[in-house]
């Protein structure tokens, strides 16, 4: 005859006995695991509410030997001089402009046009020029200053 303790230290519940169906680990889980899936929701939820907008030109304003350019807040800038003409790639959504300005001994024409990558600024004249610019924030808009120059 067989007695309840085993050679093994086995109890003598069979394996799918009582312990085995205890819901709490599953539950547990479950819980858990929503708990993750809310965290996830709400902070996309709150990323997407504080998210700024993109940055846009308000407005071109030609001054005396350059441009000042207003933005709703300070955009990425990326320059370049291309053999004497100047370029400046801002990371920002507006409107077309061109017109021209007047520099040392002459004029130079500019025109501000929509890439898929931002808003392209380029200077161009008859002689090489240089650009030079400083941006500082005035009642909530960003203003840059361009002045350009032959070099």
């Amino acid at each position: 005859m067989r007695g309840t303790d085993s050679e093994n230290d086995r109890h003598s519940t069979a394996a799918g006995g009582p312990a085995a169906d205890d819901p709490l680990p599953r539950i547990r889980r479950r819980f858990f695991g929503s708990l993750v899936l809310l965290g996830l929701l709400f902070g996309s939820f709150l990323g997407h509410v504080f998210r700024p907008g993109p940055v846009e030109l308000l407005r071109v304003e030609p001054v005396a030997r350059g441009l000042q350019l207003w933005f709703n807040r300070e955009p990425e800038l990326y320059s370049q001089d291309v053999d004497g003409a100047v370029g400046m790639l801002f990371q920002s959504k507006g409107d077309a402009d061109a017109g021209r300005v007047e520099i040392e001994g002459g004029s130079a024409g500019w025109r501000v046009q929509s890439t898929d990558k931002g808003l392209l600024l380029h200077f161009v004249a008859t002689r090489p020029l240089i650009a030079s610019w400083s941006g500082e924030a005035m009642d909530g808009e960003w203003r840059l200053r361009i002045e350009v120059k032959p070099r």
